[in-house]
């Protein structure tokens, strides 16, 4: 799936592609206030809002 997801383009940029293989115990969950800063970068569709979204990505300098 990494792989076919990393030939993907959008405007003429392949994406940063990266498995995690991190594991997250049941139960846990972002704060409100971590969840206010994460949907800040997100841009829903007005059809589809839980399915369709684009997440601005965060710029480094």
């Amino acid at each position: 799936m990494v792989k076919w997801a990393e030939t993907m383009l959008w405007k003429g940029i392949h994406p940063i592609v990266e498995a995690s293989t991190a594991t997250y115990e049941k139960g846990i969950s972002v704060t409100k206030k971590a969840m206010r800063a994460i949907e800040k970068r997100l841009e829903r569709d007005s059809e589809l809002p839980k399915w369709d979204i684009l997440i601005k990505p965060i710029v480094a300098f």
